[in-house]
């Protein structure tokens, strides 16, 4: 089963608010469902820094789990 995202409604998401860094892991893992490590492989960054990008983006554009 694939997952729903506020793309699938039509709901526009302002990633301006968001520094290069965190609109790049949010848009590769939570838009485009690329793994966390993977991304983190991809850009040479560790995966906590990667969660911590993902939680900041996260938490500016005022999405929750």
């Amino acid at each position: 089963m694939s997952q729903t995202s506020l793309q699938d409604y039509g709901v526009e998401i302002d990633l301006s608010k968001l520094t290069a860094a965190e609109r790049k892991a949010y848009v590769a893992v939570r838009l485009n469902g690329i793994g966390p490590r993977e991304h983190a492989r991809a850009t040479d960054r560790s995966p906590g820094t990667i969660s911590n990008l993902l939680r900041r983006a996260e938490r500016k554009l005022g999405v929750r789990d």
